[in-house]
C-alpha cells in the first residue's frame, strides 16, 4: 500500500479537488512546502462544524466536501487526503478520541459529553517519516477560542493543542483508533452509534443529523 491511490471516497481525479490543488502543482515546490500549502489552505478554507453529520455515503467522497463551506475533522481529514494524495504525497486517515474541555456547554447539551468520536486527523508521509496533522480548526475559530491554530511545518507532528493561550487545558486525546487505507464508514457509523445512541441508534432510511 502506497496510500496514493485514488478511491470512491478519495476520488482527487475529480476537477473540483484537481482546481483546489492546482496553485501547488508547480515543480518548483517541494513536497514539504506543498503539504503545508493545502493544509492551511483546507483548514482555513473550510470552517469546523462538528454539529452536521451525515451518515451517507456519497456525503463522505473528496469531491462532494470539497463543494461545501464547512466540515467537521473527519470531512476536512477526508479533503487535505485527496488533496495530498492528487499531489503525489502519501496520506492516510487517522481516528481517535478526544475530550474538549473549552465552550463544553453546547457540546455536552447535544452530545451528552465533552469527548467528540471519531476524531479526525490526517498522517502525512515526508521525508521519510509519517507525521501528524489536523486541519480541523479553522484560523479564525481559534482566534475566537484563544488558542493559537494548529501550523504544520513538514517537519514535526502538529494535531494536539493542548491548552489555549491562557494555559487552560483545551483538548486531549483519550483514545486512538489507528489508521485507515480509505474512509471506513461501517466503523464510523457503528462508533456515534456506540457513543451516542441517544441521537445515531435510529432508522437506517435517517442520514442527516443537524444537532
Amino acid at each position: 500500500m502506497t496510500y496514493l491511490e485514488s478511491s470512491y471516497f478519495l476520488d482527487f481525479e475529480s476537477k473540483i479537488i484537481q482546481n483546489l490543488i492546482s496553485e501547488f502543482k508547480n515543480e518548483n515546490l517541494t513536497p514539504n512546502q506543498k503539504a503545508i500549502g493545502i493544509y492551511t489552505k483546507v483548514r482555513d478554507g473550510y470552517k469546523y462544524d462538528p454539529y452536521h453529520i451525515s451518515l451517507l455515503e456519497n456525503n463522505y467522497r473528496s469531491s462532494v466536501i470539497a463543494k461545501k463551506q464547512t466540515g467537521n475533522c473527519v470531512d476536512k481529514s477526508i479533503l487535505l487526503i485527496s488533496c495530498l494524495r492528487a499531489l503525489n504525497i502519501p496520506a492516510r486517515l487517522h481516528l481517535g478520541k478526544v475530550k474538549n474541555h473549552i465552550a463544553v456547554d453546547r457540546l455536552i447539551e447535544k452530545f451528552g459529553s465533552n469527548e467528540l468520536t471519531p476524531h479526525g486527523m490526517v498522517d502525512v508521509y515526508l521525508n521519510n517519516t509519517w507525521l501528524k496533522m489536523s486541519p480541523a480548526f479553522n484560523a479564525s475559530l481559534c482566534e475566537r477560542f484563544k488558542v493559537a491554530p494548529l501550523e504544520f511545518n513538514g517537519k514535526t507532528s502538529s494535531y494536539l493543542q493542548a491548552y489555549n493561550n491562557d494555559g487552560n487545558l483545551f483538548m486531549e486525546y483519550t483514545q486512538d483508533y489507528g489508521f485507515f487505507e480509505d474512509v471506513p464508514l461501517d466503523f464510523m457509523k457503528q462508533n456515534l452509534k456506540t457513543h451516542y445512541p441517544h441521537i445515531f441508534d435510529t432508522k437506517d432510511n435517517i442520514t442527516e443529523f443537524k444537532i
